[in-house]
């Protein structure tokens, strides 16, 4: 769905999975420094939204989640996971409850799937589960915006910031009124800064939640019972997780950043080495310079300097060997 804002002067429209939105306005690190001062907002209109009401919608939602939801309060934002059978990580939901109706947004081209597993296990449940994509768009607030929100807009507040449910048709007044806008890259940029993984960019089809961090913040250890759990909790008892995230700081002198999928090697072996894991996501910070995430191998020495690509790149821990 392309955005309104697409429109706006010097907008540049992002592509791959993030079509649709402003990949920037015209100055990608200005548009960062204003989101890390906690100005401006970003569209993430392109990205899904479900809904479900219904008085059991909380006790269903928790049967299928990594996360525990049967109780969450109203106005609390929180994040989950649908796994495979296998443990491997399906689906990625923002969500947050308003009271009478729990809110989520996911990732671009994900929503259909995820309605149509959502509608395969209802059964006899009281709840209602729709696609809200066309009528409501996400927009991203920074920590410590004062924009103010609209009446009757559902807001999920997390420590990156507002993320609002806008009525769709109200996208570019509100754009207008608490501008400038930021693009996606300036908001990935600091999404890869703070080490928070996305599904799709750091995940392939066996990415399990321990190899990205995502134990604790979408997965909680004492629930009930849901598709995958067994591999959840063997592999938080063995402690050994096949693979695992990683920060990387890349060489400013490189005019080139190492695109997803790039792979990553030993810096001391060359780029005639064994490849050890592969980029996830990368980007060019304001303070930082190029940075990125990787997925490697979880017996990687932690100090072990790494090429990405054919850039050189120092590493941060992000998930403890």
């Amino acid at each position: 769905m392309k955005s309104p804002l697409l429109s706006l002067p010097g907008a540049v429209p992002a592509e791959g999975r993030d079509e649709g939105v402003a990949a920037h306005y015209g100055d990608l690190f200005r548009e960062q420094r204003a989101l890390a001062d906690g100005r401006g907002m970003v569209d993430l209109s392109h990205r899904g939204v479900v809904t479900v009401t219904g008085d059991d919608r909380l006790s269903w939602l928790h049967l299928l989640l990594t996360q525990h939801v049967s109780d969450l309060p109203a106005g609390r934002a929180t994040e989950a996971l649908i796994l495979s059978a296998n443990g491997h990580i399906e689906h990625a939901l923002y969500l947050v409850d308003d009271g009478t109706t729990v809110w989520a947004h996911v990732e671009p081209g994900t929503r259909e799937a995820l309605l149509a597993y959502l509608e395969s296990m209802k059964f006899f449940y009281r709840v209602e589960i729709a696609d809200r994509t066309a009528d409501t768009a996400v927009v991203h607030l920074p920590a410590g915006s004062i924009a103010q929100v609209p009446d009757g807009v559902v807001v999920r507040e997390t420590a990156y910031g507002r993320d609002l449910f806008l009525p769709r048709a109200d996208l570019e007044s509100f754009a207008g009124d608490n501008g400038p806008p930021a693009g996606i890259l300036a908001y990935e940029a600091l999404r890869i800064e703070g080490r928070r993984p996305r599904l799709g960019f750091e995940t392939d089809h066996r990415t399990i939640p321990h190899e990205l961090g995502w134990i604790g913040t979408a997965v909680h250890l004492q629930k009930g019972c849901y598709r995958g759990q067994e591999t959840v909790a063997r592999v938080h008892n063995l402690g050994k997780p096949p693979r695992r995230l990683v920060f990387l700081h890349l060489d400013g002198s490189e005019v080139h950043l190492p695109g997803p999928g790039a792979p990553v090697r030993l810096a001391a072996d060359g780029e005639e080495g064994r490849q050890l894991g592969f980029v996830t996501s990368s980007g060019r910070h304001h303070e930082l310079g190029p940075i990125a995430l990787a997925l490697v191998k979880r017996n990687v020495p932690v100090d072990a300097e790494l090429l990405a690509g054919d850039t050189a790149a120092a590493q941060e821990t992000v998930v403890e060997p």
